[in-house]
């Protein structure tokens, strides 16, 4: 009973063995042929040293973020109070609508200058400590040196342009709203003598339109083919129909229509009418800050809409479009140029670099405000105003690139 009982397990083992050597054969195929997506692994370019200042980078960066915002908020409660408590706000819509959106909003709007306190404040205690000195001692060049950083700013790059790209625009929507009850800054809701042009040849005026309602009065839409009149609607009311499922559907009252056919004119008329007009409210009523509630794909239809219609209130969007994509690559500038100053240890500590950090990065976002306003009041192309910060900044980053130590 004994022999019989091993002869019995003796062949399932025998097969589990065939089995691993068949699947260890497999995978040693396997990473052969895979082996030219070993430049992939993240390990074959991080090492230790670079994992170190990293860690020191992200957590100082997001360490400046909690402190800056913490004082914002103390100071902002403290301004705000009375106005919450005059307008009756409810807690939760002070902590959930207003403070949660409030703090990325600030903290994605001044991440430049996190960026370049995180690096001069750890890069200063490194040299400090002869850190960067025995670095460099040991062989390491100062571009070699640079390469934690870089990757630093792609993190912190992915994330700034994600945040204001997808995310902050739907929390600004709700902090606008917020504000226009409690904080009584009232949005512009109504327009007047508005003219726009639809779709080609065809051309909207509505005397008087009400955001808040939705309705428009004194509506009229003419149609153009080869530059003459062929059709003219009017209407005393139209109403923009906001639970279709789909865009564009108003509805029209006591309606006319004149259909111009040489010399003969045909004329409806009737109390009601659904009919489809290429706009929206968006594209009616304009009020302050309207484009930071757009996400990127957003923004870029709706810029496109507004230059086929003819718009002329389109550069602030375009503007904005621009410097989301150009805020993104300021981490790097800054990142060298805070580096490049901080490396060398010098009697005095961090305090002449932190203050010349500060002084960079808020000339850099008053650089940034001022080209905005450049483009949408002396017509300079919006793409250029966006980009002429990170321009005139990255030759000041090559200048103390050459004079870092090596």
């Amino acid at each position: 009973m004994e022999y019989s009982t091993i002869r019995k397990y003796q062949k399932p083992l025998h097969t589990i063995r065939q089995t691993r050597e068949r699947l260890a054969t497999a995978y040693n195929w396997l990473c052969t042929k895979l082996s030219f997506l070993g430049f992939l692994n993240p390990r074959r370019y991080i090492s230790i040293l670079d994992w170190y200042i990293i860690r020191k980078f992200i957590g100082t960066y997001f360490y400046s973020i909690a402190l800056i915002i913490s004082i914002s908020i103390v100071f902002d409660v403290n301004e705000n109070l009375a106005k919450f408590s005059q307008y009756h706000a409810p807690f939760k819509a002070i902590v959930f609508d207003y403070y949660a959106n409030f703090v990325p909003y600030f903290a994605n709007l001044f991440s430049p200058l996190f960026v370049f306190i995180a690096v001069i404040f750890f890069t200063s205690k490194l040299a400090g400590n002869s850190e960067i000195i025995s670095m460099l001692a040991a062989g390491v060049s100062f571009k070699r040196l640079m390469r934690p950083y870089m990757i630093s700013c792609v993190l912190i790059s992915a994330l700034s342009f994600y945040l204001s790209a997808y995310v902050i625009p739907h929390g600004t929507v709700i902090r606008q709203n917020f504000e226009t009850i409690y904080k009584n800054k009232k949005k512009n809701t109504s327009a007047e003598n508005v003219m726009l042009q639809v779709e080609p040849g065809v051309i909207a005026y509505i005397q008087h339109y009400d955001n808040t309602r939705k309705k428009g009065y004194g509506f009229s839409l003419d149609k153009f083919e080869n530059k003459k009149l062929v059709s003219h609607m009017t209407a005393s009311e139209i109403q923009y129909d906001t639970i279709s499922d789909s865009k564009y559907h108003w509805s029209a009252r006591n309606w006319k229509i004149r259909q111009l056919r040489g010399l003969r004119e045909h004329i409806t008329n009737g109390m009601q009418r659904d009919t489809l007009i290429q706009m929206e409210p968006t594209d009616l009523v304009y009020s302050k800050g309207q484009q930071e509630t757009f996400t990127n794909p957003q923004l870029k239809e709706y810029i496109s809409k507004q230059i086929d219609r003819g718009s002329g209130n389109v550069v602030q969007y375009q503007v904005e479009y621009h410097k989301r994509i150009a805020s993104s690559f300021a981490s790097f500038i800054l990142t060298t140029i805070g580096a490049s100053l901080s490396s060398r240890k010098r009697k005095g500590g961090m305090g002449l670099y932190l203050g010349i950090g500060l002084a960079l990065s808020f000339g850099y976002i008053m650089l940034q405000t001022v080209s905005s306003t450049f483009a949408i009041n002396a017509n300079t192309p919006p793409m250029l105003a966006a980009w002429i910060p990170n321009i005139i900044f990255a030759v000041v980053a090559w200048f103390c690139y050459r004079k870092a130590p090596n």
